[in-house]
């Protein structure tokens, strides 16, 4: 009975009792150091829609129960406000092209996973932390797991690189998110894939999910539609995130 119920909980995609986050935890080969340019400003094209213009959190509300977001927004930035949970956008995407700056902030201790962590949910599918995940944390000369630093998705694709900038500066993603496209009965038409520019230097390209994040166990499709993009509150003890000039364009 008991190997029939860990082959039904693997197969749903999720892990079975005995399995632990480390065992999905990848450490070697670690990806190149480049030092990126010097930082240069992205403002939004035309017809972007600013997710977040530096005045107010209109564009977003808590993920836990779709309330106004209650991070803390001054002069031109926003910053986490621990314990207030993720927040997540009131417009929900498909495929898009999106730039966003973050920056972990100066001083910040802590080592590995524990040092400026949040992350980036191309799609939330589900409160909390559901949702494809593309890893923020501070990796400038900071140790962790490879396929959990900065410009990672989370637990499944290496960056190619770690153009990663000293605590303090300021960060950017610039992303491109094909969707996954379902068929009616369930099924997986097409995978979703992103290619990412992190300070400028490609990170991740056309690269091809397995799924969702799955912090323990192997990610596996549940069919979704379009969806909003979160922001996430890790509970990270060293310091809060702050992020500023966020926009996206839909694309086809």
């Amino acid at each position: 009975m008991k190997t029939l119920f860990i082959m039904a909980t693997l197969l749903a995609g999720q892990a079975a009792p005995s399995a632990k986050p480390e065992d999905t935890e990848v450490w070697t080969p670690e990806p190149p150091v480049v030092v990126p340019g010097a930082f240069v400003a992205a403002p939004p094209p035309a017809d972007a829609i600013r997710l977040f213009d530096g005045r107010d959190l209109s564009q977003w509300v808590s993920t836990k129960d779709g309330s106004p977001a209650r991070w803390v927004v001054t002069d031109g930035i926003v910053t986490v406000a621990k314990g207030t949970g993720n927040i997540e956008t009131k417009r929900r995407f498909g495929s898009y092209q999106l730039h966003l700056e973050w920056r972990v902030p100066a001083g910040i201790t802590g080592t590995g996973q524990a040092r400026g962590n949040s992350g980036l949910f191309l799609a939330s599918t589900g409160k909390g932390d559901d949702g494809y995940e593309l890893q923020i944390m501070d990796s400038y000369r900071n140790k962790t797991y490879v396929n959990g630093q900065a410009g990672s998705i989370y637990k499944q694709l290496i960056p190619l690189a770690n153009p990663a900038r000293a605590p303090g500066e300021w960060q950017s993603y610039d992303v491109v998110w094909t969707a996954p496209v379902f068929a009616s009965d369930g099924g997986v038409n097409r995978p979703a894939s992103v290619t990412v520019l992190f300070n400028g230097v490609l990170v991740q390209d056309h690269s091809v999910l397995k799924g969702p994040t799955q912090y323990i166990g192997q990610p596996s499709y549940k069919a979704h539609g379009r969806a909003p993009i979160k922001l996430q509150d890790h509970g990270d003890p060293s310091a809060p995130i702050s992020f500023r000039n966020i926009w996206i364009r839909d694309l086809p």
